[in-house]
């Protein structure tokens, strides 16, 4: 977790910030300018009638009234959709969406600014209509419009292409961050086996524990720099006990301390673990994979029975595995430079990911010829790219598909069709293609 990720994560809690900074910031400009605006420029007015300019300050402020509720309503519209239609889990990536904050917050800036211009019209009676005061409302306006022309197109997010190129995305950004090429990976090496310094742990004395106290929360993300440096100064290992999406109860230890003199300081501890009450991607690579699996499942069930929107997840799907399948996943482990153990967490194996990706499609789309034919092709082509050594995972899971299509479908054609490959699920046969 690098400083970086850290003001990701404060930014994500002050969202929710944004339209009260707004509103606080139109009431000081609209208490503010005005005075200005007369102590510099006294006799400066438009050439307006004072009435004529007192309404269109109101009709502004009444008019973002209703623009703010219509966007309470397409917000509504979009979390009540997302969690029926796709995933409950993407709720809160439409909820704290910097679009609706920053509409919600510049409608009610133009509302209440517009409110405090209109005192300043006709002040004492002078007759005088502040020029810039005026405008600066007419300003705010204009980017109201055009923000609520944005929010509008945003609700374009709600495609399903978009949901899953958006957790797609998502879990590619992970990958690159976590995991890497290393030579031994691309010289065909064992890239899941455990370094042969990891029994060493198993002999040390546990001299720690960080347990969780509080209501139940999620482990959202760990910043190893930090707990390996604390490990090198004392001279031991941090072995953490659960895994990034763990949710972690009372009582419950996080991560301990093997090997050391004394006791680290706990608060140095607990700082480097992020816990909150949902999954996040920061980390947690299984979290993008768990999402388009859920969108896949409720497209594939009784209610909603739409097996392609199955296949279009398993085309994010393939490329999360196919990065993942070419990637050194033993990355929960950190050496110091004398090659000793430091830091330890538990990593998800290649055959959590596979089982991860594939086990519940293959269940719920067990009797669709669609899907059948789409995993076929996503397993066939994974056993081609990925390392040597991940191929035998994919070709037991291959036959395991295989075992389930001639179980499921009583019919041989049906069976024959769906024991195809095709990467469109029904468009055309990988043995007719030319």
């Amino acid at each position: 977790m690098s400083r970086i990720s850290r003001r990701r994560r404060i930014s994500e809690r002050r969202v929710f910030w944004i339209p009260l900074l707004y509103a606080c910031s139109a009431l000081v400009t609209g208490l503010v300018l005005p005075r200005l605006e007369r102590s510099l420029l006294p006799v400066l007015s438009v050439g307006i009638d004072p009435g004529a300019a007192l309404a269109i300050l109101t009709g502004i402020a009444s008019g973002m009234m209703g623009l703010t509720a219509i966007v309470f309503s397409i917000a509504f519209v979009m979390v009540q959709f997302s969690a029926t239609a796709y995933s409950p889990r993407l709720v809160l990536w439409l909820a704290r969406s910097a679009a609706i904050n920053h509409s919600i917050g510049l409608f009610t800036a133009t509302f209440v600014y517009s409110l405090a211009a209109a005192a300043w019209i006709n002040r004492e009676g002078s007759g005088l209509v502040p020029p810039i005061t005026v405008w600066f409302a007419v300003l705010l306006l204009l980017a109201s419009l055009a923000l609520f022309v944005l929010l509008v197109e945003r609700v374009g997010m709600l495609q399903v292409t978009r949901v899953l190129a958006f957790a797609g995305d998502e879990g590619r950004k992970v990958i690159d961050r976590m995991y890497q090429l290393p030579a031994r990976a691309r010289d065909g090496a064992d890239t899941d086996a455990p370094a042969p310094s990891t029994a060493r742990l198993e002999s040390l004395p546990v001299i720690q524990a960080l347990v969780h106290d509080g209501a139940p929360a999620v482990i959202q993300a760990v910043d190893t720099d930090a707990l390996s440096a604390l490990a090198v100064e004392a001279g031991g290992v941090v072995a953490m006990t659960v895994a990034v999406g763990d949710t972690v109860m009372e009582g419950m230890p996080i991560l301990r301390v093997h090997g050391t003199a004394s006791a680290l300081p706990l608060e140095r501890l607990s700082d480097a673990v992020a816990l909150g009450r949902e999954r996040t991607f920061e980390q947690d690579p299984k979290y993008a994979l768990r999402i388009l699996v859920d969108v896949a499942i409720k497209a594939l069930s009784p209610a909603i029975n739409d097996p392609t929107t199955a296949v279009q997840a398993l085309d994010q799907i393939e490329d999360l595995l196919l990065r993942l399948g070419r990637c050194n996943l033993d990355v929960g482990r950190v050496y110091d430079a004398a090659g000793h153990l430091r830091f330890e967490m538990p990593v998800p194996s290649w055959g959590d990911l596979v089982v991860l990706a594939l086990d519940e499609i293959r269940f719920c789309g067990a009797t669709s010829v669609q899907v059948m034919r789409r995993t076929r092709a996503l397993l066939e082509d994974l056993t081609q790219q990925v390392l040597p050594e991940r191929r035998a995972a994919l070709e037991y899971y291959l036959a395991r598909v295989d075992k389930g299509i001639r179980r499921d479908f009583a019919d041989d054609d049906d069976q024959r069709d769906a024991l195809e490959q095709d990467r469109q699920g029904l468009g055309m046969a990988r043995g007719r293609r030319a």
